[in-house]
């Protein structure tokens, strides 16, 4: 169903999201143990991880619809995923700044990348 040059994005783009749910399963560990923190932590922890497994399904797929039903599952927990980051980046509930500013900037290319992949999937190409 998928070309080399699709199948290669792909390997890379399982890995970039496995490793990208880990960061988030770390970062979420680190938060602070109060109600904002955990409802934020809990969303993010779903859908940042959900990415992932998201992927990992789509390899699975019986078809391409399902395929790229998957992928756009995944691209969908993408952007809850920057905006929850984004969220608590701007209320300021975390302060380790710098691994915030990497997850959002990550959360955006895989947005990117899996955008792509779904109107790539979608044409046919």
């Amino acid at each position: 169903m998928l070309n080399e040059t699709t199948s290669k994005t792909k390997i890379d783009i399982d890995k970039r999201t496995y490793t990208f749910a880990l960061n988030i399963v770390i970062f979420v560990q680190k938060l602070s143990k109060n109600f904002v923190c955990n409802e934020l932590g809990r969303q993010l922890l779903k859908s940042g991880t959900s990415i992932a497994a998201n992927i990992e399904e789509a390899q699975g797929a019986f078809s391409k619809d399902d395929f790229i039903f998957k992928m756009n599952t995944a691209l969908k927990e993408a952007k809850e995923t920057h905006l929850w980051l984004k969220l608590i980046r701007d209320s300021k509930i975390s302060d380790d700044v710098n691994n915030l500013t990497r997850l959002i900037e990550e959360s955006y290319q895989i947005k990117k990348i899996l955008g792509k992949i779904v109107k790539t999937s979608k044409r046919g190409n």
